[in-house]
């Protein structure tokens, strides 16, 4: 890797950080269309970690094709994110431990009623580890900086 493409890299990691927009999902179902899936999401270790329920269609479709696209980025402008693609494995065992992570990162309340739905079936979620094989960021904060 060149000095351009570690920079490039650094900044990327960086944004997968900071940001607390969705993990945009994009997989095949049975019939071949794309599926997209907003999931709360961590960075760590080069991997992006979400969770689901264990009966979640976009389980059902990662089970019979790993393969994804993703996208993290904002809504509103100036427009900014990451995107690439990559691979999704399902651990099981490990969703009740992101959950409460994801729950922190996302800033939900603990005593909210979406924490104590989520918790009261944490061990039928799975947790899905993303590993991406490419990525590229954009970012059109200069390009758009006078058009606000």
């Amino acid at each position: 890797m060149n000095h351009d493409e570690k920079m490039a890299q650094l900044i990327i990691n960086e944004k997968l950080r900071e940001s607390i927009s969705p993990l945009r999902i994009a997989c095949n179902t049975s019939r071949a269309y794309p599926l997209i899936v907003p999931l709360w999401y961590q960075f760590d270790e080069g991997y992006l970690w979400s969770v689901t329920h264990k009966n979640a269609k976009v389980v059902t479709h990662l089970k019979r094709n790993t393969h994804v696209g993703f996208e993290i980025a904002n809504n509103e402008p100036p427009y900014h994110g990451v995107r690439g693609n990559g691979t999704v494995e399902i651990i099981p065992e490990l969703g009740k431990i992101w959950l409460p992570r994801l729950l922190k990162r996302y800033s939900i309340r603990p005593d909210s009623r979406l924490a104590h739905l989520l918790l009261s079936r944490a061990n039928d979620e799975v947790a899905l580890r993303l590993m991406p094989t490419q990525m590229s960021a954009w970012d059109y904060s200069i390009r758009m900086q006078d058009a606000l």
